[in-house]
């Protein structure tokens, strides 16, 4: 088949790379004209194990190549929609998929399929195919069939999780459904359920509101440890031995492209105030405030005036080896703290723009912050690091530093046993 994907980021990047290394011919969509260039170049915009090699692979063979042009996309027999969602003052921005469709209906064809993967409101793939529809004047079921598949991976395992994970697809007819469930086990070796488009919208959200609530939880139990003088891993690793429980992690806040939005797109459309999924939410908004309020505490101890305090932020993208920085709570946690101290610093291996190397950046600093649980900051030589600063305090948002070093102020989200 001739498949689209339109949008190359973090889904639909890896997404094209799958359909084209199963044999399909498949042609990217992206508005950013240097993504285009890179990925016809072989070249991997995002951070993502294997992603590399099987992008110049598939490239290399003629089986994938990038356009910014929709004239491009005419004559292919799927489109896949990667678009991002974000909000906006807390409401859904469904712009970019609205302006996907419409560059859809410029090119689409009879028997075309047209999935939408991006995660979206309930009832939104519906509202799509009438677009699509008053566009093209074409029927959905008869003329064209357009299904939800929402992608269920995680960064750092997408390849892996791609193939092997199960998927939901929900078609707005039935033959969307088959159709798409045809086209995904192309690649695709877990378990495919097929249902309504609207349950498949409410199923992806479900699951990520699910995560949300219980991290949420698991914060809640790391404030209520500061005032007891617990360690809350300790005590959480405990009441996991109960057989009918498993408490999350807490931590210096929730990111990423899901967990902070989708509670919010899943109440987009409900008049009622459901309290339990938005105080969660504000729950988990807290944390980077409560990081920062650890740290005004440290430098109180350290004797050092905010006003003069140098502090170093270790990680900015928002989940550990990885560069994606979208939500991230280190980002929010500097923008709280740097109207307050006299300088903040950066350092972040996977992402460009922060220091690059370590021991530069920690150099006559205050504080450091870990905000990121990249596996190259679990291994740091504190005493060497001590060494280099200024004053040592350690402000630990991702419980990473098991046994606080000598000679340091040591404050961790959840650690009130120190």
């Amino acid at each position: 088949m001739r498949i689209a994907v339109i949008g190359l980021g973090y889904i639909g990047l890896p997404t094209a790379i799958m359909f084209a290394s199963s044999g399909h011919d498949v042609i990217g969509y992206d508005i950013r004209r240097d993504v285009v260039e890179k990925v016809n170049r072989g070249i991997a915009h995002i951070v993502e194990p294997e992603i590399g090699e099987r992008l110049r692979e598939v490239v290399s063979k003629g089986k994938l190549r990038a356009t910014s042009d929709y004239n491009d996309l005419k004559g292919a027999d799927a489109f896949i929609i990667c678009v991002q969602t974000p909000l906006s003052n807390g409401v859904p921005d469904l712009t970019y998929l609205e302006s996907a469709i419409k560059t859809i209906a410029k090119v689409i064809e009879k028997e075309a399929l047209v999935v939408i993967e991006s995660t979206v409101p309930p009832g939104t793939t519906e509202r799509m195919a009438k677009l699509l529809e008053e566009l093209t004047g074409l029927k959905e079921g008869e003329d064209f069939y357009v299904a939800h598949a929402p992608e269920r991976v995680m960064p750092g395992r997408i390849f892996k999780e791609l193939v092997y994970n199960s998927r939901i697809i929900g078609g707005v007819s039935e033959k969307a459904s088959i159709l798409a469930e045809k086209l995904y086990r192309s690649f695709v070796k877990g378990r495919i359920f097929l249902t309504t488009a609207t349950t498949a919208e409410m199923v992806k959200l479900m699951e990520n509101t699910f995560r949300d609530v219980n991290i949420a939880l698991a914060n809640e139990f790391a404030f209520l440890a500061h005032k007891y003088g617990v360690n809350v891993y300790e005590a959480i690793e405990l009441a996991n031995t109960h057989p009918r429980v498993k408490i999350h992690r807490p931590g210096i806040g929730v990111g990423g492209h899901c967990l902070p939005k989708d509670p919010y797109l899943l109440l987009a459309n409900v008049d009622e105030d459901l309290g339990l999924i938005r105080k969660a939410r504000k729950i988990n908004e807290s944390m980077p405030r409560f990081a920062a309020k650890l740290l005004f505490e440290a430098l109180g101890e350290a004797n050092v005036d905010p006003g003069d305090a140098v502090v170093l932020v270790l990680g900015l993208a928002y989940k550990g080896d990885t560069d994606d920085v979208r939500n991230s709570p280190a980002l929010e946690f500097i923008k709280i703290i740097e109207k307050d101290v006299k300088e903040v610093r950066t350092y972040d291996p996977y992402v460009n723009g922060t220091h690059t190397i370590l021991e530069e950046a920690v150099k006559g600093v205050d504080a450091i912050i870990i905000a990121t649980d990249h596996s190259m900051f679990r291994e740091i030589e504190w005493d060497k690091l001590g060494n280099l600063m200024r004053n040592k305090i350690i402000i630990d948002g991702r419980n990473l530093v098991k046994e606080p070093p000598k000679g340091f102020i040591f404050k961790g989200i959840g650690r009130g046993d120190v």
